[in-house]
């Protein structure tokens, strides 16, 4: 058995309406990251300088040895970047989050003062601006914790949101099993907020962003004017618009930094976006504890029945082994591959039972054919058909055949078994009496091969009318 834990369908194609507060069309939330002074440094006990977001794209760590120049670029960020930045959003009155890094925060008291006056969310970025790929989880569990307390220290409250950044992959569990936050955003899986199972807690993810955000003109490939840097945000402000006019909200997230979006030419982009945004009606400025908040209200966790990733194997046979007439071996066979998040919906499912089916041999999937009964037969005239195919017979009327209806679905079966050694097999939903007749008809000139594999096709298609079925109850 294996279980696949990354969810790759997400909402899929028809996402939950946001209902953002007074019928906006997107929210726009901006993040200011405050990571100067609590970057990879000697002076805070590091083994070597820091090396990553900065105007050395590429820079090396030193390790042992203090990098002046690096040292300057992030002392920038704190002496003179927040500062624009801070005039910027508040003569705009604009509210957003600060990503604090709390060792960042108790070295920086006048900013954190000036945050504070602007009502500005100030969120966990953990303890040190440092990598935590490499930790233990109870490692960075001791951070955590000790992030929490030294930022409540500086800020006078907790923090109720987290982004590690550069994060493990046990991070968003570690703050699940915290459970003190309304929301963690160490995800770019998506344009809306949701909501992941970690133990016995539902923990909201509101998913941050690399690509509208600053770091670009840090590293390769990125960007490399404010010009280059307006026109993403505004293409990608844009179209998440137009997606919420069409009656899909989503959140744009935009990610700065004090020492790289508190340069003068970047900062003159920011601004431009910022004005743009403004002059288009129906937006909604938040902070990220503000999203959280509405999406908590507005969109609250499911807790239902299992789904079938998650379900034992009893539960999981008992439940789809019919699904393939009498055949619940394809149902064992898919119970003990890959299932994952993406196969809870009816079309994974039969995604995961159809690969099961294909896969087989002959005559396995010959076994399958000859476990279906003739269309209006014997055995539904004795009322010993399935449940599921009594259901799908009576669908189509079948069930109220007159003598003459009944000898002619007689003859046909006789002379289809006849041809091809396995009963007529057809999605019995899809059609109407008179369809149901007229493919019999058509069918029966098929070649063997031809016919094996359009018998199959039906089978896969009557499997996912009962799936469907059993995913709705």
């Amino acid at each position: 058995m294996q279980r696949y834990p990354r969810d790759m369908r997400g909402y899929g194609a028809r996402p939950p309406n946001a209902n953002w507060p007074g019928g906006a069309k997107i929210a726009v939330q901006i993040v200011l990251n405050y990571e100067e002074g609590g970057e990879n440094c000697l002076l805070h006990g590091d083994a070597a300088s820091e090396a990553f977001l900065s105007e050395i794209v590429g820079a090396a760590a030193w390790p042992g040895q203090r990098h002046w120049n690096m040292e300057s670029m992030y002392e920038y960020g704190a002496r003179a970047g927040f500062w624009r930045l801070h005039r910027l959003f508040t003569d705009l009155n604009i509210p957003i989050t600060v990503y604090g890094v709390a060792t960042a925060l108790a070295r920086s008291p006048e900013q954190v003062a000036a945050m504070t006056a602007a009502d500005w969310e100030i969120a966990s970025h953990g303890l040190k601006w440092i990598e935590y790929k490499d930790f233990t989880p109870e490692e960075e569990r001791a951070h955590l914790e000790e992030a929490k307390r030294l930022h409540a220290a500086v800020t006078g409250s907790t923090p109720r949101g987290w982004y590690t950044g550069r994060c493990s992959e046990n991070t968003v569990r570690l703050i699940a099993e915290d459970g003190s936050f309304d929301y963690v955003s160490d995800s770019y899986a998506d344009d809306l907020p949701y909501w992941v199972r970690s133990g016995d807690r539902d923990q909201l993810v509101i998913p941050y962003t690399l690509d509208a955000n600053d770091m670009r003109f840090a590293t390769p490939q990125g960007f490399n004017s404010g010009d280059q840097f307006f026109a993403y945000l505004k293409d990608t402000f844009d179209m998440l618009y137009a997606e919420g006019v069409a009656g899909a909200p989503k959140m744009m997230s935009v990610g700065l930094h004090c020492r790289l979006a508190g340069r003068p030419g970047r900062a003159a982009a920011v601004k431009r976006f910022l004005e743009y945004v403004k002059g288009t009606p129906d937006i909604w400025f938040a902070r990220r504890i503000d999203i959280a908040r509405h999406w908590a209200a507005e969109h609250p966790p499911h807790r239902g029945l299992l789904k079938p990733s998650q379900m034992l194997g009893t539960e999981f046979v008992d439940a789809f082994g019919g699904v393939f007439e009498h055949s619940s071996w394809v149902a064992e066979r898919a119970f003990a591959g890959e299932l994952g998040p993406a196969n809870d919906t009816a079309i994974g499912l039969h995604a995961a039972l159809c690969r099961v089916f294909r896969g087989a041999d002959e005559d396995e999937r010959l076994g399958v054919l000859m476990a279906h009964p003739d269309l209006a037969g014997k055995l539904a005239q004795a009322k010993r058909l399935t449940a599921e195919s009594t259901a799908e017979q009576a669908s189509a009327g079948l069930d109220a055949l007159t003598d003459a209806d009944r000898q002619v679905f007689t003859e046909l079966n006789d002379r289809y078994v006849a041809a091809f050694g396995f009963p007529f097999i057809i999605a019995v939903r899809d059609h109407d009496k008179p369809g149901i007749l007229d493919a019999f008809r058509r069918r029966l000139e098929n070649a063997r091969e031809d016919e094996l594999a359009e018998a199959c096709q039906q089978v896969e298609r009557i499997a996912f009318h009962r799936i469907q079925d059993l995913i709705t109850q």
